[in-house]
């Protein structure tokens, strides 16, 4: 084996160790989201807290789905290297908006009761705890399958035109409702949250930025699925929902929970 390809598999282990860091943020971070036109650009997928992430190298076994999808709606795959991290390369050759999607399939995980009650309120995903509660089962541990749906928005050349508000068809998707690089030195930024492709209501959405405690901003999707996050200064921004359910048959736990995010670099003034 390679010294790369060992390294990658020693990352993958230890991530996938560590059931703390398997009930945390999973984002695409590429080495730029405004590169020129035909620019090589590097695709880490990275998980962790706060912004603050360990990478996770690229398991095909794993994923579903690792796709670029350009300004006109064309989709093309993100190639890499097994086990290797970064997890991916591109060049995306036209001008305008084009989102990075990576889906995964379903890992699991089991925490101990007070863990995972806390994780829930982390989460917003209080009527689980509830439930749990009328199932007199707060005290009980939890186990727990997992799949994860990030986009990276990112602006080729002027980034301007379509496509900030394209569907992608994830399990649980995010989608901006107006172009976060035109909202230079910060504003507001609708979103609306599908499961299924749905209207997801009453979910928590959350905007985080690196180096900053806590959630900026945190919104709970209303009716239509949709939220106004406050973005109140330029850089990396993250943008997070949870959906749980209880876990179908074939599952093997007691719950299914689905996690999305979305992250683009919002510009200085």
């Amino acid at each position: 084996m390679r010294f790369p390809q060992r390294l990658g598999a020693v990352l993958l282990l230890g991530i996938l160790a560590s059931p703390a860091l398997l009930a945390h943020n999973f984002w695409i971070e590429p080495t730029t989201f405004t590169p020129a036109p035909g620019q090589r650009v590097a695709v880490r997928l990275r998980v962790g807290q706060e912004l603050q992430g360990d990478p996770v190298p690229r398991d095909p076994s794993l994923m579903k789905r690792f796709v670029a999808v350009g300004p006109g709606g064309a989709e093309v795959p993100v190639p890499g290297v097994p086990n290797t991290e970064p997890a991916g390369f591109l060049a995306l050759p036209s001008p305008g908006l084009s989102t990075i999607v990576y889906e995964s399939g379903r890992s699991a995980v089991e925490l101990e009761a007070a863990k995972f009650e806390n994780y829930l309120k982390e989460e917003g995903l209080e009527a689980i705890s509830a439930r749990r509660a009328r199932q007199g089962k707060s005290a009980a541990p939890a186990r727990e399958v997992f799949s994860r749906s990030a986009k990276a928005l990112l602006a080729v050349g002027n980034g301007a035109g379509p496509g900030f508000d394209r569907v992608l068809g994830l399990r649980l998707e995010l989608v901006a409702e107006k172009n976060p690089y035109a909202l230079a030195g910060g504003g507001d930024l609708p979103v609306r949250l599908l499961y299924e492709g749905k209207p997801l209501a009453g979910t928590l959405i959350m905007a985080l930025q690196r180096g900053r405690p806590g959630a900026v901003s945190a919104v709970r999707s209303d009716s239509r699925g949709r939220a106004t996050l406050k973005l109140d200064r330029p850089g990396l921004w993250l943008i997070k929902a949870v959906h749980m359910i209880p876990a179908p048959a074939d599952a093997n736990a007691d719950w299914e929970s689905f996690w999305a995010s979305l992250t683009f670099a919002l510009p200085a003034r």
